[in-house]
């Protein structure tokens, strides 16, 4: 199957030919299904948090002495964010509709080009838009040149936000200031990851844009004052891309007869995770970002969920040490687990499941977001809590289907890590990880059908072995940016 120049290359990406075949077995085989035991809803899987617990939690944070580091994948490029912008100029440029007609069919379009002096970038966009055609964009927007200010808002040309990462596009804007996705994440870790003295940022982001995150960043830091900043970066390893497939499970080859490797979606990103050093991780992704003025709840709740985990690695760590000295913990032991949502396991598992990997996860209540949710899950006699997405799932068997709906939260992506062993060490967090849960998708590649391999997603199956505590979380908290009208949302302005 592998040639010569085939198993140079594959050596140049950093895998052994044993890995490589057996991705192509999984393509074959598949992955097996989760099976998914009831929804995880509120006193049943998921802690709502009164006012005098979330001040107590906050407090034990805030007096911790600890090491913390906020973690912001930041990788993705922002074309899936101005896809209707995309659809429009194709519209615009290979049909004889009008831009009233096309607005009429695609309101969010209507609203782009009606709000367009509320965006952040449209000062920039403006000055693009008189530099390269003498008029300003109202004069534009009257002679329904509006194409024009599309195209220089994604395209190499003009802005380049198309292609651009979210972190560096502008998003907010202040009375005196604009600032970027990855701006709101410095002044939002000032809030809460401030430990010791320091601010710890780690954003993963793309080889391409690595040296500009630097600079913006960098540029950014030495503003702010009374603040020690230390940003970090990381790229997704090369070494974790998987091999593509044809639809017959061969190996797929590009013009040159190369055979095709693809990132491996953000489950890739846990060897950035695990590569961290820091007794708690707070996770969030890069486009969850709101401006100063409605900072307030989210930061209160992130502080809560760090003191909430600190709360029961205490608990965990305690027990642990008093097995050490030789002490019977079983019905502790037992009583803690099944706190954290875990059941059916022997009295002889328990002091490997209170040595692992914690997580405080924030839910929000689901109001038909697509993604992941929590849910009860079924692995052997064992069960406990997961996030879950709908890929996961075998959504054929009417139960499991039914089972998936009834689902009350979603996945925002809020996550508070605790990293450490109860003797300091850090957990091998890729140990930790569900070989199972991994995906297969199609995709294409210059027109071709491909089948492509994602590994265990970041929060699903890179997560499964975490012990895993699930909290409600305001809406407020959860603002992601999926697409550039999305800004216009009250909680952007």
């Amino acid at each position: 199957m592998f040639t010569t120049l085939d198993k140079n290359q594959i050596t140049q990406k950093g895998y052994d030919l044993k890995s490589i075949e057996a991705q192509l077995e999984r393509f074959k085989n598949g992955f097996t299904p989760l099976q998914i035991a009831d929804p995880a809803i509120i006193d049943f899987g998921i802690l709502k948090l009164d006012e005098s617990e979330k001040d107590s939690f906050i407090t034990k944070y805030d007096k911790a002495d600890l090491e913390a580091v906020k973690f912001v994948p930041a990788s993705g490029a922002a074309t899936r964010m101005f896809k209707p912008i995309y659809s429009f100029i194709e519209k615009f440029d290979q049909s004889s509709a009008s831009f009233e007609t096309i607005t009429r069919e695609d309101k969010k379009i209507g609203r782009f080009f009606s709000d367009i002096d509320e965006f952040a970038f449209y000062d920039d966009l403006e000055d693009l838009v008189k530099n390269k055609t003498g008029q300003n964009i109202d004069q534009i927007k009257r002679e329904y040149m509006h194409d024009t200010i599309a195209k220089l808002l994604v395209s190499e040309e003009g802005l380049n936000y198309g292609n651009l990462p979210k972190g560096l596009l502008k998003f907010h804007k202040y009375e005196k200031e604009t600032r970027t996705a990855a701006q709101e994440h410095v002044y939002e870790g000032i809030a809460y990851v401030l430990k010791n003295g320091k601010v710890d940022l780690h954003f993963t982001v793309s080889p391409e844009h690595l040296n500009a995150f630097k600079a913006h960043i960098q540029a950014t830091t030495t503003r702010l004052e009374n603040s020690k900043i230390i940003s970090t970066f990381s790229i997704q390893k090369p070494e974790t891309d998987t091999i593509a497939v044809t639809e017959g499970f061969e190996p797929f080859r590009d013009q040159s007869g190369k055979i095709l490797f693809r990132p491996a979606g953000h489950g890739a990103i846990l060897e950035n995770l695990n590569d961290i050093s820091a007794d708690l991780i707070f996770v969030k992704n890069i486009d969850n970002v709101v401006p100063d003025y409605r900072k307030n709840e989210t930061i209160r709740f992130k502080k809560a969920l760090a003191g909430l985990l600190l709360s029961y690695q205490e608990k965990s760590f305690e027990l642990l040490r008093q097995r050490d000295s030789g002490e019977d913990i079983t019905k502790e032991g037992r009583d803690l687990l099944e706190e954290m949502g875990i059941k059916g396991f022997s009295d002889s598992d328990i002091p490997d499941l209170l040595n692992r990997p914690i997580r405080v996860c924030g839910m929000v209540k689901n109001e038909g977001e697509p993604g992941g949710g929590p849910f009860w899950v079924k692995n052997g006699p064992l069960v406990s809590l997961q996030i879950v997405e709908s890929a996961q799932v075998d959504i054929n068997d009417k139960a499991q289907r039914k089972i998936f709906k009834k689902g009350t939260h979603f996945n925002p992506v809020d996550l508070v890590c605790g990293v450490r062993n109860y003797k300091g060490g850090k957990f091998e967090l890729l140990d930790y990880r569900d070989e199972e849960a991994g995906f297969i998708s199609e995709k294409s590649f210059n027109g071709r059908k491909l089948l492509a391999m994602e590994l265990p997603g970041l929060w699903n199956g890179s997560m499964s072995n975490w012990n895993t505590i699930f909290v409600e979380v305001p809406l407020i908290t959860f603002n992601p940016v999926k697409t550039v009208t999305d800004l216009l949302k009250p909680t952007h302005r």
